[in-house]
């Protein structure tokens, strides 16, 4: 068997989660076990010594350190008011991979953790994401359900968790080779563009889907980095093409409609369509573009 792809997470990922015990965070890692996630440890404060799922709980990271030196990812399941200090804390520890499944931090908190994570040179996705899930590798860090995701040749980069779900969904015929949420909030670790060259220099993925929605400009700095960085066959679906009231948030955070028309769907329909990108009107169009491009 070649080596499974190497876009964030493989077999060689090893999963600390932080909040293993609460609703949100035993459900979550149960499902990720069961897919074959390698999860060595659980963090929750005030938890230490006890056991979940057969997984060991500690009370801080670096007590999870010492028992299991080889974690290399945390995954954050910890209520928004408490995420910041989770966050800090995973960074202070050099953990390499952050996945945040928390939404509602508030904007400081999150410009906060990016900004310390970038100056250690540790790579966040989220926060507000469904996470990550590698197929071939039979590794998922996030909340997708995994029968929507088989294994295939189509990279997915989505800022909306349902979406992912329903456009993989589409895919089936094709599979998945990685999708990557990076989150609806404002502020997000990794972006379009970084995950986009992932996908552009992985030999397994041969077409891109990027979804994308309303709100903020990195629609259209990924319309740039593709034309002059990716040559890989792109097709986009933009949600919120009928939503034009400016100032308005829907659904995500992210999801701010600015004057000028920036943050509308159709600019970033327009920019992306100006490089070279496919645009599905609907996503259950996605599996005919793909089809003609490939």
């Amino acid at each position: 068997m070649e080596e499974a792809i190497i876009i964030l997470i493989n077999q060689n990922t090893n999963v600390l989660v932080q909040g293993i015990t609460g609703r949100e965070g035993r459900f979550n890692t149960e499902q990720m076990i069961d897919y074959g996630t390698k999860i060595l440890a659980g963090v929750t404060p005030g938890k230490g010594g006890s056991e979940i799922l057969e997984i060991p709980v500690f009370n801080k990271i670096h007590e999870a350190l010492e028992s299991y030196p080889q974690i290399n990812a945390t995954i954050l399941f910890v209520p928004a008011k408490f995420c910041k200090d989770a966050a800090l804390e995973a960074i202070d520890a050099n953990i390499p991979l952050i996945v945040i499944i928390t939404e509602g931090l508030p904007l400081l908190d999150e410009i906060n953790l990016i900004n310390m994570a970038k100056k250690n040179n540790l790579t966040v996705i989220g926060p507000n994401t469904a996470g990550i899930i590698s197929p071939k590798a039979r590794c998922k860090l996030g909340i997708m359900p995994v029968k929507f995701f088989p294994e295939g040749q189509i990279g997915i980069c989505s800022r909306s968790g349902t979406l992912m779900y329903e456009i993989a969904n589409n895919l089936k015929d094709f599979g998945i080779s990685t999708a990557v949420g990076i989150g609806g909030d404002p502020a997000i670790g990794s972006n379009f563009i970084e995950i986009l060259q992932m996908f552009e220099e992985d030999y397994e993925t041969k077409a891109i889907v990027l979804i994308g929605e309303i709100g903020g400009n990195m629609e259209e700095k990924a319309a740039e980095f593709i034309k002059n960085q990716v040559n890989k066959p792109v097709i986009g679906y933009i949600a919120g093409r009928t939503i034009t009231i400016k100032g308005k948030r829907f659904g995500h955070a992210g999801a701010l409609i600015s004057a000028g028309g920036y943050g509308t769907a159709q600019h970033k329909i327009r920019e992306l369509k100006s490089v070279g990108v496919r645009i599905a009107e609907i996503p259950s169009e996605i599996p005919e573009h793909i089809r003609e491009l490939l």
